[in-house]
């Protein structure tokens, strides 16, 4: 048996990845929040969606759960994320 050992660096050249344009505002924005699943995880976005709505304005919280979770996000579910303002990515415990 033999061990591989991976490095988490990018191997390319960083300087090539730019960061996605900030909203100006949330008011009125529909942001998507991709959960892992985790049996906590709901009380918390339960919480955030309240604070998004009623403290910053955002009109629509779409919120999905991966079919695993520890893999990436489903393919429909990134498909479904192109349609949304801002993304929200939460694991939990």
């Amino acid at each position: 048996m033999s061990i591989e050992i991976l490095d988490p660096t990018h191997e390319g050249d960083a300087q090539a990845f730019a960061l996605a344009p900030r909203l100006s505002a949330l008011e009125g924005k529909t942001i998507g929040v991709i959960s892992n699943g985790k049996k906590n995880t709901k009380p918390f976005f339960d919480a955030m969606e309240k604070e998004l709505v009623e403290k910053f304005g955002v009109a629509k919280v779409v919120r999905r759960i991966k079919s695993n979770y520890s893999a990436p996000a489903d393919a429909d579910i990134l498909v479904e994320a192109k349609q949304w303002d801002a993304l929200i990515a939460g694991i939990g415990d």
